[in-house]
């Protein structure tokens, strides 16, 4: 059993959660999913399948969600699962004063983790020292937004922003709510979030743990070809004994443009075999094995 899953995590649900169930469900150890969800968080959950696993690093990046920011309160966890630090009324808040600053969050921009993050900082998660008490601090790093639209918005006392973000990866969508709250002076929270897109798999395609049973138990589970999920990567074709070779590991010569970059790899039958890297060799450029995930005598 090889290949993907589009698993819609429920709320929750950590994404470990998620993997364990389906590991129990598919009856396999090899199970592992390309990128975590906060447990407060619905959507996409790509899950990894027996020897696709190999695959996760290879995944494009590029993700979508759908946020919902709360304005007039802030909390330890920048979302609705962590205690409230301030709340205060904010009804004179519109929508035309917070579009002004959509423009601040879209493109490079240096970004500062939450606390309760999984990120490490001397061998230990953020989360970790954050419920010890410790202060910690917690560096900027850059993130890549690409676009941001405001979907609805909802006045009151405590007025809801609905916004459709897309970014690359390491953005944490609870730091543009908290930031965003920052620049218009009334604190934010992440109300909701989903993510729509994750890997090249898209929402509207997804299924549920308890669909994901179902199928099981009736044989009708069809797990997502592996390389469906690596458009991102350029192609290599060998022929018969360029496959035979590069199956057991064997360096070949390479003709074309090196851009060091990784390249999926199929044999004369359009069979996808797994990962290829060019590399520099002592008479040129070589195609090397990065990743076996199929054999053409499976």
């Amino acid at each position: 059993m090889m290949g993907f899953i589009n698993l819609h995590k429920p709320k929750g649900f950590s994404s470990h959660d998620c993997v364990a169930r389906v590991r129990r469900i598919l009856n396999t150890k090899k199970v592992g999913h390309g990128g975590t969800l906060d447990p407060l968080a619905t959507g996409v959950l790509p899950i990894a399948v027996g020897r696709a696993t190999r695959l996760l690093q290879f995944l494009p990046t590029k993700k979508a969600y759908r946020a919902k920011v709360r304005f007039g309160l802030t909390t330890t966890t920048d979302d609705l699962e962590g205690e409230i630090i301030t709340q205060e009324k904010c009804p004179d808040l519109s929508v035309e004063i917070i579009s002004n600053f959509i423009p601040d969050f879209i493109g490079n921009i240096e970004q500062i983790p939450p606390i309760y993050s999984a990120i490490k900082q001397n061998g230990k998660k953020l989360y970790e020292l954050a419920r010890q008490g410790k202060e910690v601090n917690i560096p900027s790093r850059k993130v890549e937004i690409f676009d941001i639209k405001i979907i609805s918005w909802q006045s009151g006392d405590y007025p809801e922003l609905d916004l459709d973000i897309i970014c690359g990866a390491g953005t944490y969508i609870r730091a543009i709510a908290r930031d965003l709250g920052q620049k218009v002076r009334t604190g934010a929270t992440l109300a909701k979030l989903e993510r729509t897109l994750s890997c090249n798999l898209e929402i509207k395609n997804s299924i549920n743990l308890e669909l994901l049973e179902q199928q099981k138990n009736n044989n009708q589970l069809t797990l997502i070809t592996p390389d469906l999920l690596l458009q991102n990567l350029p192609i290599i074709n060998l022929n018969d004994q360029e496959s035979w070779r590069w199956q057991q590991g064997q360096k070949l010569s390479y003709q074309g443009e090196d851009n060091n970059n990784f390249y999926r790899t199929y044999n004369n039958q359009q069979q996808f075999m797994g990962i290829s890297e060019i590399k520099q060799g002592q008479e040129g450029f070589i195609i090397q094995p990065k990743v076996v995930v199929t054999t053409t005598d499976e």
